[in-house]
């Protein structure tokens, strides 16, 4: 039976997000608009919609069932999250908003073609990003789709198609803009919501101490580090693997990485991360505890990722629970719109636009992005029906193919003018592929090491063995980068004016490229850049 307490506010908060993506469509003027809010996002933005993309239905519903079956060992994955977005922002926030804006790249893919100036980067690039950001928009709308089965007792074909067709609406509709003010308002539900149900929980066992207890009287090794019944004891490279995927792979997700393309301006950045650290405070924990909780509360629990739910409807309100629900729909949707919009920016401007159609304007561009994401979000709907494996693993099998295959190029393309293209190829292809093996092959319990730590390492080891023993880059590319990181150190007008100093000079340098035949390994289809002697 249908629990109209707790479908008719539910049925409201979706109708603020058409709402969002109606408005943020009356501000679209352009592709960029489009694609990255017209660089118009500040920090309070910035730092919620970082956080709310990178958390997904994940922290609702794949972290909590990872504290069911495992106990505190959970808690090595919180560890690493709790710090994500501030190392993000503070690595490659403000210098990768300045590169890229001298560069004029608008998508992530783009940004790896402009720096290692080579159209093989931009090929592998926009290849691995869409296999796994796929993979990321089936785990998503699965889990909305669980969500609103588990809370409304509507079918779960009706709650997939429910959930997804209002992201990928809203997303068509409003493009970045809508994406970053619904993000940045569903951030604020969701952590409204999980402390909630926290404050529920912890009450209902009695206190911190009590849970405690009664997890020691069920199973000492709850407590443990190494997980219940000790099977990873003495695995420090699963460890290292758990708190390194999400403390340092947000840097290699697109989806994520293009938030600091959208800032207004380089030091938004630092804003972002203050905003970013009080954020997780109130909401990075909390999901792997109320795991621990349904361990008390609900020891028959058949689907340990329905935890949440199954606590918000058996010890809340109505009205409350589906203040739950809400939160946890916020968390699924602020990353699948921004799944959907980056997967979309790639095919059209990295695929479309680079290899089969270069002549699109910008109005033509427009259409293509919108309707792209429209198609993936059909496809995705129809993947998810036949409900793929768990959320829990398909997130950290899509998490860990984007990090281990971009988290590299990314930071040595802004910091390490000595990185080429040869090294970036072989750092995505070998780090995508190692993370791909190790998963499944199922290595982690052969070698004890995580998969995401194993292609991390494969692909540092490529970037620098590959690129010591190939000829270093030449080209303007490097000479930009090098000029706008160095603006770090100047006042903001000399930044601004350094932007918008170096941008005409990338698209000049462009029209040069424009007539080249692609041969040298130089040589990109982006009209930004050029292969000409790097200078100082």
């Amino acid at each position: 039976m249908t629990n109209w307490t707790l479908v008719l506010p539910f049925i409201g908060y979706l109708l603020c997000l058409l709402g969002f993506g109606y408005v943020a469509s009356t501000k679209l003027d352009d592709l960029s608009d489009y694609l990255l809010g017209g660089r118009t996002i500040g920090s309070g933005v910035t730092a919620l919609t970082l956080q709310a993309t990178s958390m997904s239905g994940f922290m609702f519903m794949g972290g909590p069932a990872l504290a069911f079956n495992q106990g505190l060992w959970a808690l090595w994955y919180a560890a690493g999250d709790f710090g994500g977005g501030l190392v993000n922002l503070a690595v490659l926030g403000r210098n990768l908003r300045r590169v890229t804006e001298a560069l004029g790249s608008l998508t992530p893919i783009e940004w790896l073609e402009d720096r290692y100036m080579h159209v093989s980067v931009r090929i592998a690039g926009a290849t691995i990003a869409i296999v796994f950001l796929a993979a990321y928009v089936f785990a998503q709308f699965i889990a909305a789709g669980k969500a609103i089965e588990s809370v409304s007792g509507l079918p779960f074909l009706y709650g997939l198609t429910i959930g997804a067709g209002i992201i990928v609406l809203y997303t068509f509709v409003g493009g970045y803009l809508a994406v970053a003010w619904t993000d940045a308002f569903q951030a604020i539900v969701m952590a409204i919501g999980i402390n909630i149900i926290l404050i529920a929980g912890i009450l209902e066992v009695g206190g911190p101490g009590a849970l405690i207890n009664e997890l020691a009287a069920k199973d000492p090794t709850y407590l443990s580090i190494w997980g219940k019944g000790l099977v990873h004891a003495g695995e420090w490279g699963v460890v290292a693997g758990a708190v390194l995927i999400y403390s340092i792979g947000y840097m290699g997700l697109p989806h994520s990485v293009v938030r600091h393309l959208s800032m207004k301006d380089p030091d938004t950045a630092k804003g972002a991360a203050i905003w970013n650290v009080f954020y997780n405070t109130f909401f990075v924990y909390q999901p792997y505890i109320l795991g621990l909780v349904a361990i008390v509360v609900l020891p028959n629990l058949s689907d340990p990722e329905m935890a949440i739910p199954r606590l918000a409807t058996s010890l809340l309100p109505g009205i409350l629970a589906a203040v739950i629900l809400a939160a946890l729909m916020a968390a699924v949707m602020s990353t699948a719109d921004s799944l959907l919009i980056m997967a979309g920016s790639i095919l059209a401007r990295d695929v479309i636009q680079r290899f089969a159609a270069d002549d699109l304007s910008d109005n033509q561009m427009f259409v293509w992005s919108r309707l792209l994401v429209l198609t993936i979000g059909v496809v995705g709907v129809v993947v998810a029906a036949v409900q793929p494996p768990g959320i829990f693993d398909l997130v950290v099998f899509a998490f860990g193919g984007l990090g281990t295959a971009f988290l590299v190029p990314n930071v040595a393309g802004v910091y390490w003018d000595r990185a080429n293209w040869q090294g970036a190829l072989a750092a995505m292809i070998g780090g995508a592929g190692t993370n791909i093996i190790w998963t499944v092959q199922d290595l982690q319990n052969v070698s004890a090491v995580h998969p995401f730590f194993a292609g991390l390492i494969a692909s540092t080891l490529l970037m620098v063995v590959v690129t010591l023993i190939t000829e270093p880059p030449t080209g303007q590319a490097i000479s930009i980068v090098r000029r706008a990181r160095r603006a770090d150190t100047a006042p903001r007008g000399t930044v601004q004016q350094s932007a918008r100093s170096l941008a005409p000079e990338a698209r000049a340098i462009g029209t040069y490229l424009a007539v080249d035949d692609g041969a040298s390994p130089t040589a990109t289809g982006n009209p930004e850049v050029n292969a000409q002697p790097a200078d100082d």
